[in-house]
């Protein structure tokens, strides 16, 4: 098998190595998204068990107003962190273009297909819109955008429960590193999934068509294509956790019988003992006071929160404080 020599599979065979080689192995679950993953996670966006996406998309078409209003009137960047296929996002581009708002568009992903797709997208819908996608990982990303320029405001979005993947504290230490990037009077819109009836949150990460089990499974397709493994996958199991004291849902990978594992890439192997789990992502839930507390930890002014009908969701809306 050949390997591919990029910086990209090299920091996913680094990742892969730090996390099988700690105590409790654990994989990044930034690394669901190749082509199949991304495929396999707009499926489960459609799955009814799924509330998350249409509760934000509900949130985006009625928070505009209030969206707008929050922006002081400059020629701005709205830059999208994990922007998948920017469905949702679509609301707010054509409702900010409907009311001659003057910006630019920059979605940031890992996975160039979906930027592939919504950049013919925007060109079939928008073509004269200021569009600029980076494909690589939040941090990366802005780094390369550094500063804004022209005095230009910038509207940062981080949807999708994406913060949700870092534990608290994680989270908190994840959104300072967002405030460094952004200068004063600057925003950014977070989406949180607000903790709930325990069941519905199990069945959000565990549909009855088995796509989560897939989605998270082919993590280990991936590392078989890409580090040369030999991961027998009918040996794994998917199982989903929900600690409602918590607020942390929880994905492992488990092994049905004992298996070594070789990775001809890292020329590392790795025994697995029958059950012992790979924990692969967490799903942290949060109440508004929580959240809020955040904001003020990170170094935010919070400013409002947009939830949908059903308390499920928020957008919490902050603001780089003047000093």
């Amino acid at each position: 098998m050949t390997f591919t020599p990029t910086s990209r599979i090299s920091a996913f065979a680094q990742d892969v190595l730090d996390g099988l080689n700690r105590p409790v192995r654990q994989l990044s679950s930034k690394w669901f998204y190749d082509d199949r993953g991304t495929e396999l996670f707009r499926q489960i966006m459609r799955c009814p068990e799924y509330y998350l996406t249409e509760a934000e998309a509900c949130i985006y078409r009625q928070s505009v107003p209030q969206l707008i209003g929050a922006l002081d009137g400059r020629p701005f960047d709205l830059i999208e962190l994990g922007a998948g296929d920017g469905s949702k996002t679509q609301i707010l581009i054509e409702e900010f273009l409907r009311v001659g708002l003057r910006f630019s568009y920059r979605p940031i992903d890992l996975s160039g297909s979906a930027l592939a797709e919504l950049g013919n997208l925007i060109k079939l819908r928008w073509p004269t819109l200021d569009f600029d996608p980076i494909q690589a990982d939040y941090f990366e990303a802005l780094n390369r955008l550094g500063t804004a320029t022209g005095g230009r405001q910038r509207l940062l979005l981080f949807p999708g429960a994406n913060i949700g993947n870092f534990s608290p504290a994680e989270a908190v230490a994840v959104l300072q590193r967002l405030y460094s990037f952004l200068s004063p009077d600057d925003l950014l819109l977070t989406g949180f999934d607000l903790k709930k009836d325990p069941s519905m949150v199990l069945a959000a990460y565990n549909d009855a068509d088995g796509l989560t089990a897939a989605f998270n499974l082919n993590l280990l397709v991936r590392i078989n294509r890409e580090l040369g493994g030999n991961f027998e996958l009918d040996c794994w199991r998917h199982w989903e956790t929900y600690d409602p004291a918590e607020g942390a849902a929880r994905s492992f990978l488990l092994p049905i019988e004992p298996q070594t594992v070789h990775l001809q890439a890292l020329k590392r192997q790795f025994q697995f003992r029958a059950w012992e789990p790979i924990a692969v992502e967490i799903s942290q839930k949060y109440n508004l006071r929580e959240i809020e507390g955040m904001a003020d930890a990170a170094g935010f002014s919070f400013q409002d929160h947009f939830t949908d009908d059903r308390l499920l969701f928020t957008n919490s809306l902050w603001r780089v404080p003047n000093p």
